[in-house]
C-alpha cells in the first residue's frame, strides 16, 4: 500500500502544530488554514487511527494519551524529512553544472575559472561540453555557455564576446611554400576542414570569390581547439577566433597571415533559464563572467 494512502500525511503535519502550539486557532494561523479545515484534518487522522488525539474541552485542548506517544514521533519525523530536503538542497546548491562547447571550455573557461573558485570556494564546478545546443527541459545543467545568436526561447541570455574568424597556421608550414604573400596562397595548403562555412566568408571578403572548397577532401575535428591543435602541428591551415589564441601566437606556435577578420553574426552567450535567474549559485557565476570578461577585454 502506498504511504499516502496509509497516512494522511497532511494530517499528520496538521496534527504536529496543534500537538506543539496547544491550539486549533495557532495551528490554523501557522499553516495557513482555517479552524475548520485543522478540525477535519486531525478528525481524518483520528479516523485513520481508530483513537481521538486530543481531549476537547472549553477553551482548552490537551493530548489524550495515545496522543502523547504520537506527537514526539511524528515531530522527530518531520524533522528528519525538513533535515533530507534541507541537505538535497545544500547539495544542490554547491553543484554548478556547465554545459559549454569544447572551445570555449578549452580555450578560455579552463584558463579563467580559477579565480571563481577562490572568489566563491563552497561552490564546485562539474563542466560538461558539447557543440550541441542543451535542452535545458531535457537535460541536467545550470547554465550554458554556447555560440549563436542569443535569441533562445525561454532563456535569459548574456552576451560574452564577438565571435570573429581568420586563418592561421604554424609558420613552419607557411615557410614551406615561400611564405604566404596574398589569400589565394592558403589554397596550396591542406584546408583544415574545407567545409567550414567560414573559409568562404572569408575568402570570399579577401576577394577570392571562387576557391573551389567543394573539390577539397572534408575533415571534421569537432571542435575549434582541436582544428587549432592540427594547425600548431603543421598538418594545415585552420580558419580560428584570434582571440583564444592569442597565447600561440605570441609565442610563434602560430602566425595569423592577413588582419582580416570576418564576423557571421554569432556571439558566445551565457545563457540560462529565465525562472532560475535568481538561484545564488547562477547569479554568482553570471556575475562573475561577466566581470572576468569586462577585465581582459576580449
Amino acid at each position: 500500500m502506498k504511504l499516502s494512502k496509509q497516512f494522511a500525511l497532511n494530517a499528520l503535519r496538521v496534527f504536529e502544530a496543534v500537538a506543539r502550539l496547544g491550539s486549533f486557532t495557532k495551528a490554523g494561523e501557522e499553516l495557513g488554514m482555517t479552524q475548520t479545515a485543522v478540525s477535519y484534518q486531525v478528525k481524518l487522522l483520528e479516523e485513520s487511527i481508530g483513537e481521538p488525539l486530543f481531549l476537547r474541552r472549553p477553551r482548552q485542548i490537551s493530548l489524550t494519551d495515545t496522543g502523547e506517544r504520537l506527537a514526539p514521533r511524528v515531530t522527530e519525523g518531520f524533522a528528519v524529512l525538513s533535515e533530507a530536503v534541507a541537505s538535497v538542497s545544500a547539495a544542490a546548491e554547491e553543484m554548478l553544472l556547465i554545459h559549454s562547447t569544447p572551445t570555449f571550455a578549452a580555450q578560455w573557461l579552463a584558463r579563467h575559472i580559477g579565480s571563481f573558485h577562490l572568489k566563491y570556494p563552497s561552490t564546485a564546478v562539474r563542466l560538461k561540453t558539447s557543440d550541441t545546443l542543451i535542452d535545458f527541459s531535457r537535460e541536467s545543467a545550470d547554465l550554458a555557455l554556447r555560440s549563436g545568436k542569443g535569441n533562445w526561447p525561454g532563456l535569459r541570455s548574456h552576451m560574452l564576446m564577438k565571435v570573429t574568424f581568420t586563418p592561421m597556421l604554424a609558420p613552419a608550414l607557411a615557410e614551406s611554400i615561400g611564405g604566404i604573400h596574398s589569400p589565394s596562397d592558403l589554397l596550396k595548403l591542406r584546408l583544415i576542414d574545407a567545409g567550414d562555412p567560414w573559409w568562404l566568408q572569408w575568402f570570399t571578403e579577401a576577394g577570392v570569390p571562387n576557391p573551389d572548397l567543394a573539390g577539397r577532401p572534408r575533415s571534421r575535428l569537432g571542435a575549434q581547439s582541436f582544428e587549432a591543435s592540427a594547425a600548431i602541428a603543421g598538418q594545415g591551415v585552420a580558419i580560428l577566433t584570434p582571440e583564444f589564441y592569442s597565447d600561440d601566437l605570441a609565442a610563434g606556435r602560430l602566425c595569423q597571415p592577413f588582419d582580416l577578420v570576418c564576423y557571421d553574426g554569432a556571439d558566445y552567450w551565457l545563457a540560462y533559464p529565465e525562472s532560475r535567474r535568481n538561484v545564488p549559485k547562477i547569479r554568482a557565476f553570471r556575475n562573475w563572467i561577466i566581470g572576468e570578461m569586462d577585465a581582459h577585454a576580449l
